[in-house]
């Protein structure tokens, strides 16, 4: 014990017993091995500080592997620097494998930022949701279908990633579908999870298209199980369809010239196609609700004809008043949830923004 403390007290107070001090400084090397380990502890966090910290770590290390080489003659020190410099390169190698796992391709990407990010989705979230598509994307050639009307069965729910899609109805030009919205939200949300159905409007690519598709069976098993997952399509599916519907309000008014209401189902019978047994009586009805609906500054008054004289006050003029439809009958003509009912042919719910007076 005595020996170890006096060994221990010249270590400490006494100077260090060395046969001679260098005249000289040691090489550029070292000294360049020494700016790279200080600039590496200055490294900051995250992945990027990690990237920054190991690298001029490593570089520091190599640094010292050629100053022990070629100056210091130290099989230790080279050694040492070795295995250290070793170990920086390999935490670099597994940050770039952490990174390129983890980065979604540039459709998937550019689709997050566009849609997810502004409703604060998280990304592991989000790659859950693109797992359930497993991250494939669909083209789709100028003038092709995606779906035909009364033939292409319902069994996935498809959204646009580039170009425009016109959908249709026995030929008739309905909306277009745009960029990141969806090309079959009515039809996904007219079918239960457990019911089968087919298109009823013809869907064609006007331009070059890319999408993605989701499995219906497995978009279902997704929702059953992530609450958060079913909200969120939920809310997005219900923005798609009402923007279709306001596209068919827009068609609507360049067609009647007025601007109709489609929170209002007043004028279905209106707006929807004549049937062929309308007769005269359901035509001037019909005359008579526009005329109503036009302002009163472009109806034009009929002279009037001067009254008989009579003893008593004159009778009210009898007016053809036309029946309201029941809320059943309404109900049963435009069903939300059929596409075929709600968007097609002009038939949606759609009454004008102001109520005459009765």
């Amino acid at each position: 014990m005595s020996a170890n403390g006096s060994t221990m007290r010249q270590l400490l107070w006494q100077d260090p017993v060395c046969s001679g001090w260098k005249q000289d400084l040691e090489g550029a090397v070292y000294h360049l091995a020494n700016c790279f380990l200080l600039l590496g502890f200055m490294g900051g966090s995250g992945v990027y500080g990690c990237f920054y910290l190991f690298g001029f770590l490593g570089t520091g290390y190599v640094c010292c592997v050629m100053w022990g080489w070629f100056d210091a003659c130290g099989l230790d020190i080279i050694l040492w620097s070795f295995l250290l410099a070793m170990a920086c390169l390999f935490q670099l190698a597994h940050l770039v494998y952490r990174l390129r796992k983890n980065t979604l391709p540039e459709e998937f990407d550019l689709l997050y930022k566009t849609l997810c990010l502004p409703l604060q989705v998280p990304l592991q979230v989000y790659k859950e949701i693109v797992h359930c598509c497993e991250e494939q994307v669909f083209t789709l050639a100028t003038e092709q279908t995606y779906a035909v009307e009364g033939e292409t069965p319902i069994n996935r729910l498809s959204l646009l990633l580039s170009g425009r899609v016109r959908v249709s109805q026995d030929g008739q030009f309905l909306h277009y579908i745009f960029p990141y919205q969806f090309m079959d939200s009515p039809e996904w949300e007219s079918l239960q999870p457990s019911e089968e159905g087919v298109f009823q409007v013809t869907l064609t690519a006007e331009t070059a298209c890319s999408y993605i598709s989701w499995p219906r069976k497995s978009l279902h098993l997704l929702l059953s199980k992530e609450r958060y997952i079913s909200r969120l399509f939920s809310a997005l599916l219900g923005y798609d369809i009402s923007e279709k519907l306001y596209a068919l309000n827009d068609k609507l008014f360049a067609k009647f010239g007025l601007r109709f209401d489609i929170r209002l189902p007043s004028l279905y019978h209106v707006l929807g196609p004549a049937a062929p047994d309308t007769g005269p009586e359901s035509e001037k009805d019909d005359e008579e609700v526009r005329e109503s609906a036009m302002p009163t500054s472009a109806q034009q008054t009929p002279p009037r004809s001067p009254l008989p004289a009579a003893s008593g006050p004159p009778a009210p003029p009898s007016r053809a008043r036309m029946s309201r439809p029941d809320s059943g009958v309404l109900a049963s003509r435009t069903p939300l949830h059929s596409y075929s009912q709600v968007v097609s042919r002009g038939q949606a719910p759609l009454a004008p923004t102001h109520t005459p007076e009765l």
